[in-house]
């Protein structure tokens, strides 16, 4: 076997067999394949593809290049993943949601990668919170809070693991075969009875229109499916970015405004949406309706916030940080707000703008090892459609230096468009795909 045989076929438009691909991985996980032979497989894959049958493989080859985990609890093994978009702090609010309607969510999850933000930075965000927990914390947390948010231990999907940061840094991000292999690696190495998935579509995703969105879900869950995990996809609108705010601190107080009652909106629709399909899935609903009216209970009961308060404190995080989030969350330094230029209708939002100037600020990455600044950010973001009057607020931007803040300034109201007309409203869930 070598690296660059393999690399080159893909060059040139040829699928390497199956046996090539598991060696690749392999070489991923351990070692004997360089960081620069990796980045040149991720290109090769983005412009040439790999085919259905080089997907599953490569899939299946990362799933099983470390621990496969499997699972013993009093109800089902279930889980959530969204192909990334702004403003996206769901898996704060459904992971909890889910684990007090009878599952149990363990939960692995990613960075930043691109312009989107990372679960694991925003839930690192909370004070003495670390996502790095051993097999044993993971299943403990997951056992005693119904679901754990974690990052992927050393021996799950290493192959991922590496690839997943080389990505990052090659501008091979979108590809809807490294995207299926990524996602699906660690969710099937983590044992699942059952998947939702929530692919995104818009200025905010990294699939930008509706039929390359359909392409990667129906991708994910033939993929999901033939490897023996009940798995559906909702395709998602990702025109403007799903919470009012982007950014670690800022998207989980959102995530606690919504768990404790004080507001519903987008983020707990969505929420509803993914999780009632999950809940029949596992046996737990017998009807979207009847899963819909259990997450609304979890909740407007509290449930679904003490779920999370255990999780936090059970991962290091503070003991009483649901009942008084707002003390323990990192504040910026500098806030400035951005105002509108003239009067008129919020038409549109460039999302993956508004997302990159968090990264800027200081809230995502620009290398690999860049470290996050967790208080910054963006909020009271507009929405698309809403009128505006000349110098109202379109959004507020947080920042560690006014310098950082002021270039911010100028970007997002660069990524944001009014007109006259306010334009058509999109659904929130455009459309459910199923095996």
């Amino acid at each position: 076997m070598d690296a660059r045989r393999i690399i080159a076929a893909l060059r040139d438009g040829e699928t390497p067999s199956a046996e090539d691909i598991s060696w690749f991985a392999k070489g991923l996980a351990e070692g004997y394949v360089s960081d620069a032979q990796a980045g040149a497989f991720a290109m090769a894959v983005l412009l040439n593809g790999l085919g259905e049958a080089g997907r599953v493989a490569l899939t299946r080859a990362m799933r099983d290049s470390g621990r496969v985990l499997s699972w013993d609890l009093p109800g089902p093994a279930i889980d959530k993943h969204s192909t990334g978009g702004v403003g996206d702090c769901v898996s704060l609010v459904l992971a909890p949601m889910l684990a007090a309607c009878g599952g149990y969510v363990p939960m692995i999850s990613g960075r930043g990668l691109g312009h989107t933000g990372g679960t694991l930075d925003k839930m690192e965000a909370i004070p003495g919170l670390s996502t790095e927990v051993s097999e044993t914390a993971f299943r403990a947390v997951t056992a005693e809070a119904g679901c754990a948010i974690v990052a992927a231990s050393h021996d799950i999907a290493p192959a991922d693991r590496r690839l997943y940061a080389i990505r990052d840094v090659t501008a091979t991000v979108e590809s809807l075969d490294l995207i299926t292999a990524s996602i699906l690696s660690k969710k099937l190495a983590a044992g699942l009875d059952a998947l939702v998935l929530d692919v995104k579509c818009g200025s905010g995703a990294f699939m930008k229109t509706a039929d390359d969105a359909r392409a990667l879900a129906r991708a994910l869950v033939s993929t999901a499916n033939a490897a023996g995990c009940a798995t559906e996809a909702l395709l998602t609108d990702m025109s403007q970015p799903l919470a009012p705010a982007l950014g670690n601190a800022l998207e989980v107080a959102e995530s606690m405004k919504v768990l404790t009652g004080q507001t519903r909106g987008r983020l707990a629709e969505l929420s509803i949406a993914l999780g009632a399909g999950l809940l029949v899935q596992a046996g737990l609903a017998g009807s979207a309706e009847e899963g819909a009216r259990k997450l609304d209970e979890a909740l407007s009961s509290g449930a679904a916030a003490e779920r999370f308060g255990r999780m936090v404190a059970r991962m290091g995080g503070p003991v009483q940080f649901v009942d008084d989030w707002q003390r323990f969350l990192p504040e910026a330094n500098v806030i400035l707000e951005v105002t509108a230029p003239e009067a008129g209708v919020v038409t549109a939002m460039a999302g993956e703008a508004l997302g990159l100037a968090v990264v800027e600020l200081g809230g995502g990455r620009q290398v690999e090892g860049d470290r996050i600044d967790p208080s910054v950010g963006l909020s009271d973001m507009v929405r698309t459609g809403q009128k505006v009057e000349k110098g109202q607020v379109l959004a507020r931007v947080h920042a560690a230096r006014l310098e950082t803040a002021e270039a911010a300034v100028d970007q997002v109201r660069a990524a944001i468009s009014l007109g006259g007309t306010a334009p058509e409203a999109l659904p929130l869930v455009l459309e459910r795909i199923t095996g």
